[in-house]
């Protein structure tokens, strides 16, 4: 496990997943460019060590390949990572003795994996407060030609629900408006928007930036909000994140982070937000959004900055999202049982496109599992669902097109429903507010009123397959 972002890159260089750009590059625009060529070239990290205008070095594409991710979990492949995360989800009452034992084990790992409140932390090692506060010390970047100006897109935003006092973690972009301040951009159905709907005068906020990978994962994870984004962490990484006392708010903040904005937002103090060239590939619109007010930055002493490059897809955040994915299949699989497996394709931005196979069962069984999915969280979002049969491999993008669009009759197999949208969705009727598409490409049983007869696809005999296997060095064909 990696404590934080300094063993990150350390592991990062050991491991050949890290170039040092030592030329003066400027975050205005040329970072985007180096890095959407490095990422679609399936590239290393990069740690821009002199961005211009900024003292402090610049750490992206971390995330953004899948190698990176695995090593990220310290794991050989992201399910292993969903198998850990599925020991929580799946505690039931015990039955027997060894059930007990390993009910009690995970109970103890849950335990020990809360956050972990200290006196000191390196991310207090410099305090600047005051007039001394300026955002223009950090190699902000404005990665897009229409973008409205610097935007801090790799985040950790820490809220309290002012209900409950709950812990909330979440990875929300945020426009620099000057030199104290910045606009947080809390679409309608975020958590943080929650606790901020419900806050009366002044809320407290503090961001972290530049955390281990795993904890920084975490704050961009689809986790429901009675679950606490450190906690999590900390049983993903097999030891609970420390936290310290922020300096001028009331909130932890993590202890090893490389850099933490404190501040408030004043409720109804809003401003104009965007544009901002998002993870769709395309800009979405100036909005009304919160004013975050900055009143103290604390650092490392030789901190680093880190950064994401949102865009058209392929990008670093596919990695993040195909981690999403992977990890939360238990969780999905804990909902909706028959699922086998589902893809989110990196082309449809996460929510425009699900595909998912299940073991069919009974009549109508595909319009069911759209539903449930519809209903399920973030997943609500998706724009396109297509329910296909457990013997596709949904990861193969190939072979769902040719099955799924060799098994429909598009009148018959798909309907269309009315629910929420994505707020960056440019293409909905209303904002936040539109239609869905459902498509059953399952094949068609008899009791769902096809009465043809479903036709064999086409395999060869295995005898032949084994002949030409011990034919085939003989023949010369490379």
């Amino acid at each position: 496990m990696v404590r934080d972002l300094r063993e990150w890159i350390a592991l990062l260089e050991r491991e050949g997943e890290l170039v040092r750009v030592s030329a003066e590059v400027d975050p205005h625009l040329e970072v985007t460019e180096i890095v959407d060529r490095t990422v679609r070239a399936g590239g290393p990290a990069l740690l821009f060590e002199r961005p211009k205008g900024s003292a402090i070095p610049l750490l992206i594409n971390q995330f953004g390949t899948e190698r990176r991710m695995c090593l990220a979990f310290g794991v050989e492949s992201l399910d292993d990572v969903a198998a850990k995360l599925s020991a929580i989800l799946e505690l039931q009452p015990p039955e027997g003795l060894a059930a007990k034992v390993r009910g009690l084990k995970t109970l103890k790992s849950l335990a020990d994996s809360r956050p972990k409140v200290v006196k000191r932390g390196v991310c207090q090692e410099v305090v600047l407060q005051g007039d001394d506060v300026d955002l223009g010390r950090l190699p902000v970047q404005t990665c897009w030609p229409g973008d409205a100006g610097p935007f801090i897109t790799l985040p950790a935003v820490i809220t309290r629900d002012p209900r409950t006092g709950e812990r909330n973690v979440g990875m929300y972009r945020m426009q620099v408006l000057g030199p104290r301040s910045t606009a947080m951009h809390w679409q309608i159905h975020k958590d943080g928007r929650a606790d901020y709907l419900f806050t009366e005068g002044r809320m407290e906020i503090a961001v972290a930036l530049g955390l281990d990978p795993i904890t920084a994962y975490s704050a961009s994870a689809p986790l429901p909000k009675h679950i606490d984004e450190l906690m999590v962490a900390g049983f993903l990484r097999g030891e609970p994140v420390e936290l310290v006392k922020g300096v001028t708010v009331d909130l932890e903040v993590p202890a090893d982070a490389e850099i933490v904005l404190e501040g408030y937002i004043d409720k109804g103090d809003l401003t104009t937000e965007g544009p901002f060239g998002d993870h769709t590939g395309f800009y979405t619109p100036a909005e009304q959004f919160p004013v975050f007010h900055v009143t103290a930055i604390t650092m490392r002493q030789d901190a680093v900055y880190p950064s994401i490059v949102v865009g058209k897809p392929p990008q670093e955040d596919a990695w993040l999202g195909k981690a999403t994915e992977r990890i939360f299949l238990p969780a999905v699989k804990m909902t909706v049982p028959e699922i086998v497996d589902y893809d989110l394709p990196v082309a449809g931005a996460f929510h425009n496109l699900v595909i998912v196979s299940i073991k069919k069962a009974f009549p109508g069984h595909a319009r069911k599992v759209m539903h449930a999915i519809w209903g399920l969280g973030q997943a609500m979002f998706s724009k396109c669902i297509v329910v296909v049969d457990e013997d596709v491999d949904v990861q193969n993008f190939n072979e769902v097109a040719w099955k799924a669009l060799n098994n429909i009759d598009p009148e018959r197999d798909i309907q269309f429903t009315m629910g929420p949208i994505d707020s960056l969705d440019h293409a909905s009727r209303l904002p936040n507010y539109g239609s869905k598409m459902g498509i059953d490409a399952t094949r068609k049983w008899s009791a769902e009123g096809f009465t043809r007869p479903w036709p064999a696809m086409l395999k060869q005999d295995p005898t032949v397959v084994a002949r030409i296997d011990a034919l085939w060095k003989k023949l010369g064909i490379e």
